[in-house]
């Protein structure tokens, strides 16, 4: 893998986790409950602890299953199985062109 590579795949890593983190703090902006903290002691945060809260939790699903301290709540549910599935995609594309660029030389 060269360098080039891995910096495309940083760059779709963060661009991935950005937009989904944004997209999860753009619901919750329109008044639906879209990430439930379990230890959240105050529930008036301001729009920058909401913006780091959700680009956190699209992280953490991405690239794992997850750590339990925020839980996806309504169609959020839907939106973090589908951000999971992408997350577990990227790795496989990189590897099979990856291959096929290997193939070609």
């Amino acid at each position: 893998m060269s360098f080039e590579n891995f910096l495309f795949l940083a760059f779709i890593y963060v661009t991935v986790t950005i937009g989904f983190g944004l997209l999860y703090l753009l619901l919750e902006m329109h008044g639906h409950e879209v990430l439930l903290e379990t230890n959240q002691v105050n529930n008036s945060f301001g729009y920058i602890e909401r913006l780091a809260t959700s680009i956190y939790f699209s992280a953490i699903t991405l690239f794992s299953v997850g750590y339990g301290d925020i839980s996806p709540v309504g169609i959020a549910r839907v939106i973090a199985v589908f951000q999971a599935l992408i997350g577990y995609t990227i790795p496989a594309a990189f590897v099979a062109r990856a291959v096929i660029d290997m193939e070609k030389n």
